[in-house]
């Protein structure tokens, strides 16, 4: 049995909710619910498990997919989940391009349904998920973590970029530019002020100061396929930071986008590795898959630790071209 959980709202899928509607009507064996803030998804995403699914199908962004982390880790143990996939319809949907899908989403659901209808195996995927805890916060669960510049680029990206109608990897690219700008020529004061804290993993605080950003991550690739993390433990956590002012910030950024950030030296102001749990003593916004949330030490220290591994049917019979 198959759950479709729409949301008819995501950036992608506003202008094309009515055909995507016609696919969702023609795949067999499924039932359909849309969706447009968390007490629906929660409501839905329940009555789904109660009903048995085996593939959870999620039409939406970054956002959407978070929410149902978010609700399935707070209700049930991993073995009652279904298998997930996700049908990229937000803005920049990260989690859905690390899986390997990618187009248009009425076309990666036709190309669903006809691998139903053929019977064609499914492959599937393992990813952790973050989970974010803080005393006296809810826990939320995601694949993304940023702080520092990347998270002011996003904020500042949701109130000026999105308001444009622009998404995929234009919008993409604009965070990237902005995020980019702000690392150069950012100020240490003001809205893109770099961000202190202290970070502390296995009880020792190993690093203590300044910082322009901060990312952890689950996924194995991020926007436009970078893989800015060099880390060689086999740990399921991607971590990496980079100091206020590092040396030679554009060469340096350039070799950390591209990929080839075993280069960078720590002294440099440059620092990557992969671990199961990092905390953070913070007084600053993050965001986790796009959603901004606040942090304050008052609570004690931000928790980022590894949760899972789930099941994500991949894109080896979920994808098409855009």
């Amino acid at each position: 049995m198959i759950g479709l959980l729409f949301n008819p709202l995501s950036g992608r899928i506003r202008k094309r909710k009515d055909a995507i509607r016609r696919v969702l009507a023609e795949i067999p064996g499924a039932t359909c619910s849309e969706v447009t803030n968390e007490p629906e998804i929660n409501a839905s995403v329940d009555a789904f498990v109660r009903a048995d699914v085996d593939l959870l199908v999620i039409i939406g962004g970054d956002g959407t997919v978070q929410g149902v982390l978010c609700h399935l880790f707070a209700t049930q143990p991993l073995a009652r989940w279904p298998a997930l996939t996700i049908i990229p319809g937000g803005t920049t949907n990260m989690t859905a391009l690390d899986l390997g899908i990618c187009g248009k989403p009425e076309f990666i659901l036709q190309q669903l349904k006809g691998d139903l209808l053929k019977q064609i195996p499914p492959v599937f995927l393992q990813r952790h998920v973050l989970c974010i805890e803080q005393a006296g916060v809810a826990k939320v669960y995601g694949m993304f973590f940023g702080v520092g510049l990347i998270a002011r680029a996003v904020i500042f990206s949701q109130s000026k970029i999105k308001q444009l109608g622009i998404t995929g990897e234009i919008y993409s690219g604009l965070i990237t530019v902005v995020y980019l700008i702000g690392l150069i020529f950012g100020r240490r004061h003001g809205a893109w002020a770099p961000v202190r804290m202290s970070i502390i993993e296995r009880n020792i605080e190993l690093h203590h100061g300044t910082y322009a950003f901060l990312f952890a991550s689950t996924l194995d690739r991020l926007l436009f396929g970078m893989r800015p993390y060099w880390g060689k433990e086999e740990e399921p956590l991607h971590i990496t930071f980079v100091r206020q002012k590092p040396n030679r910030p554009l060469r340096s950024l350039l070799a950390l986008l591209s990929g080839r950030g075993g280069s960078l030296k720590e002294q440099d102001g440059y620092h990557s590795c992969n671990t199961r749990a990092l905390e953070l003593l913070i007084d600053d916004d993050y965001i986790v898959d796009g959603e901004s949330y606040r942090a304050s030490s008052e609570n004690g220290p931000l928790r980022i630790t590894a949760a899972g591994p789930i099941t994500f049917l991949g894109a080896g019979k979920v994808n098409s071209q855009s």
